[in-house]
């Protein structure tokens, strides 16, 4: 099998950004190629086509490849709960929950097969696959248990790229220090560093990487300046990180920022909207008077809600929907929005019943069971008859409550009664449907409803789905790093 391995200094040194882009890359040079990375942790998930759960970030880099994501792509999937515990995904399925402390003991003979299976599946299929690994390759307390980074790379014997961030400063430092704390055979596959994230003058950088070089014996075979593109984050750090870069907009939407918010690149195609400035609001912060108000999913439903009640977020949120604010909320956020949410097994914590924000009559159980597939149905609001794709992952169960309830209060927000709900004002909204936003008629359409009550003129709604321009990113990004980087060491 044919492979390059990437990995970094550090945490977000850029690597998913270098993999997506060498997927596009060989693509467009007529290699049918697979990204992978075999163990991930992140929130933000995708589901594939036969319903197997993988990292975003995958999924992305599988579209940069021109290919269906598989859940082969990305074998183990670590989503984090909040309370050093971890839903365990392998191969696209939930198998357990964890602790960060029994995971070794329990789930790394499993997890190595599981990366060995999917490796020799993608083998079989790809010309070449682009392997991304996870954090450091140099964390000498949590190598014996490493399984996605030089680990893979030796099993592959795949010429290994070291990307460093140099915008935190501190680079060069960072490979050295990360080249001596590899094994010699580990070193051995270190073909190429790439400089990431470069601000300024080209020349002043120089005699540092004729040092560089000369210091380690392994070339500099790219330097990728500073790109402003989005993309999708893996984790809820990479929010802290973003910064506005929008001087002047007309409408302003506040994303709660839950502790374990997921899924937050639902918002990537608000966020592309040059009229539309996305704020990611702490629970803690004044919620102001934004023109919508969205409740993100979440990995623990019930914790996140108590964290709303507990700083205040609740009821301002409740506020502002008597005052006739515009509120949306997703999967978890949905259920929040709901007059109850039940965990009888105590799947999220403590077993019991929790009083939610009343916004939406529905009633939710939390079950072992997740529900985890794409879908696509028919909008009935905010205009009737848009096709709208996107997929589902969550393990509550919501029902609508009918007793006490106008039932011309409420109506079914697309053609399947159980993906979501609005009220009857169009102000209160919720659904189970990630990437909902995607769909571009249906977003301008969500978007005109807030700018009618603004005063402001219409949106065309006759749009491309984000997709499009999503496709667009990643040919800009792969042609601007192509310009920067040398692949021949990888590919002779």
């Amino acid at each position: 099998m044919k492979a390059i391995m990437v990995v970094g200094t550090t945490s977000h040194a850029g690597k998913s950004l270098i993999t997506a882009a060498i997927c596009r890359i060989l693509s467009r040079r007529g290699w049918r190629v697979a990204p992978f990375k075999g163990q991930n942790m992140a929130l933000n998930a995708y589901v594939t086509a036969n319903g197997g759960e993988i990292g975003y970030a995958q999924a992305v880099q599988a579209w940069a490849a021109g290919v269906v994501p598989w859940p082969e792509m990305n074998p183990i999937l670590l989503k984090p709960q909040g309370d050093m515990t971890s839903q365990v995904i392998i191969k696209g399925k939930s198998v357990g929950k964890v602790g960060a402390a029994e995971y070794y003991e329990q789930y790394f003979e499993m997890g190595w097969r599981a990366i060995e299976e999917s490796l020799q599946h993608l083998g079989t299929e790809f010309d070449l696959v682009v392997c991304e690994g996870a954090g450091s390759p140099a964390e000498i307390n949590l190598k014996h248990r490493d399984l996605t980074n030089m680990r893979v790379a030796k099993y592959l014997n795949a010429p290994t790229l070291l990307v460093v961030d140099i915008d935190r400063g501190g680079a060069f430092a960072h490979v050295v220090g990360t080249l001596e704390l590899l094994e010699p055979e580990e070193r051995a596959l270190i073909r190429g560093v790439v400089i990431n994230k470069f601000r300024g003058q080209r020349s002043l950088l120089d005699p540092g990487i004729k040092w560089l070089e000369e210091r380690i014996g392994i070339p500099v075979v790219g330097v990728i300046p500073y790109l402003e593109q989005a993309f999708p984050a893996e984790d809820s750090l990479d929010l802290l990180e973003r910064k506005a870069q929008k001087s002047q907009t007309e409408l302003n939407i506040t994303v709660i920022r839950l502790p374990r918010i997921s899924n937050f690149t639902d918002f990537d195609p608000l966020e592309s909207e040059s009229s539309v400035t996305v704020k990611y609001l702490s629970p803690r912060q004044d919620l102001g008077h934004p023109d919508a108000v969205i409740i993100p999913g979440t990995k623990t439903t019930i914790p996140d809600l108590l964290q709303l009640q507990k700083s205040g977020m609740a009821e301002a949120i409740q506020y502002y929907a008597a005052a006739g604010g515009t509120v949306l909320g997703i999967c978890g956020g949905y259920q929040i929005l709901g007059q109850m949410i039940a965990d009888p097994e105590g799947i999220e914590g403590q077993a019991g019943r929790y009083q939610g924000l009343g916004l939406l009559p529905i009633k939710t159980v939390i079950t072992g069971q997740k529900v985890a597939r794409q879908r696509q149905v028919s909008s009935n609001f905010p205009q009737m008859g848009l096709p709208v794709i996107g997929f589902e992952i969550h393990q509550g169960r919501s029902r609508t409550e009918t007793q006490g309830i106008d039932p011309q209060s409420y109506q079914p927000l697309f053609d399947d009664v159980n993906l979501g709900l609005v009220d009857s004002c169009l102000s209160v909204w919720g659904t189970y449907l990630h990437g909902i936003f995607d769909n571009g008629p249906w977003r301008r359409a969500w978007l005109n409803r807030l700018r009618q009550q603004r005063g402001l003129k219409s949106l065309p709604t006759g749009v491309a789905n984000y997709r499009e321009e999503r496709e667009n990113l990643l040919d800009s990004l792969a042609t601007e790093v192509e310009r920067h980087l040398d692949l021949t060491p990888f590919l002779s």
